[in-house]
């Protein structure tokens, strides 16, 4: 598997990241340590959490699991094996009585994280969702900026982002990322960071075939800074395996677990999945494969972050690290976007 650098901090990781939020609801603390001992023998050791998983669904008496999975793991004496990526939750309420990003809560989040995760340091500590709110999920439909108060957004985060100086110079992370964030949230942060503080590095937003928001400010953003984009939901929560067409919902999936997708599913889902069902057909591709190794052919530096609840939807996804594509099929899906944007 090829290697990539986060953002600009030197820190040498895999093209491919392992999600975990299924570990400790759809998956047992044994088959997450086999998932993981099996995306390392396959050259993939870049591991991606937070607090507030597992989901499907999220509750209150399981925030935490997943970490303390991984620190398990980390236990049997190979944390030096993986590079570890978490998160601070923000303003959910199951988790710190929905208090958000402050600098107070910041030290307390990361102090329970590493014991979680029986380790010294996080390599990649991320802020799961700005405290003004996240522009992603469906709400980009809605733009609603009423609330805001800039010069206010502006001290909170160099407040924050001497907590984040404090944390980094005592070693305990590595380096900085934000999630669900936008452009202008990126560029605040990095302002901060300006006098003191570590730098964002990456930002893990969705992005797929079948949501592109991505593209255009947030993509110009990521050149020129040098931001990696963690691609969450690079499949479309399993959209694009193509089991749930014509209403399909089989029985332990995610959407039997989470009705509609958190907005997912819509009355153009079915033609775009079919489209790109067509394109990978024509090629003789497997379409979750296309889908993931699609994401490494962008002009912005990306890195899927993909999840699975078996070992054969593991294989399969890690078998698409060696998939190139072609111009021809790059073309077809670029048609077919054109013909089904934005199906959510």
């Amino acid at each position: 598997m090829k290697r990539m650098t986060l953002g600009r901090t030197g820190i040498d990781v895999s093209e491919f990241c392992l999600g975990s939020m299924t570990w400790g609801t759809q998956n047992s603390e044994a088959e997450a340590h086999e998932q993981i001992d099996h995306a390392l023998g396959r050259g993939c050791d870049f591991i991606d959490t937070a607090e507030m998983y597992p989901v499907n669904p999220v509750s209150k008496e399981t925030v935490g699991r997943t970490e303390e999975i991984i620190g398990t793991w980390n236990a049997k004496g190979r944390r030096d094996e993986v590079v570890i990526a978490t998160k601070m939750s923000g303003d959910i309420a199951m988790v710190r009585d929905g208090r958000g990003i402050n600098p107070a809560d910041l030290k307390v989040a990361l102090d329970g994280t590493l014991k979680r995760l029986q380790t010294d340091y996080v390599d990649l500590y991320q802020f799961h969702w700005p405290n003004r709110g996240s522009f992603h999920f469906r709400k980009v439909w809605n733009y609603d900026p009423s609330g805001h108060d800039a010069p206010a957004i502006r001290q909170h985060m160099a407040d924050v982002m001497g907590a984040l100086e404090e944390v980094q110079e005592a070693g305990k992370i590595r380096a900085f990322g934000l999630s669900n964030d936008s452009v202008w949230g990126t560029m605040g942060w990095m302002r901060a960071a300006e006098s003191g503080g570590p730098r964002v590095a990456s930002i893990q937003n969705e992005y797929s075939l079948m949501c592109r928001q991505y593209d255009t400010d947030l993509a110009e953003m990521a050149v020129h800074e040098d931001v990696t984009l963690l691609a969450f939901s690079p499949l479309a929560c399993g959209i694009l395996s193509g089991k749930y067409l014509d209403g399909a919902v089989p029985k332990g999936t995610r959407l039997d677990l989470t009705p509609g997708l958190g907005g997912r599913i819509s009355a153009r889902m079915d033609d775009a999945v079919r489209a790109y069902l067509g394109v990978a057909a024509k090629h003789g591709l497997d379409l979750v494969q296309m889908a993931l190794a699609w994401t490494r052919t962008r002009p912005f530096p990306t890195i899927p972050i993909f999840g699975a609840t078996t070992m054969a939807q593991l294989d399969t996804a890690l078998g698409a690290a060696d998939l190139e594509l072609g111009n021809e099929v790059l073309n077809d899906i670029a048609e077919a976007h054109k013909a089904h944007p934005m199906p959510f």
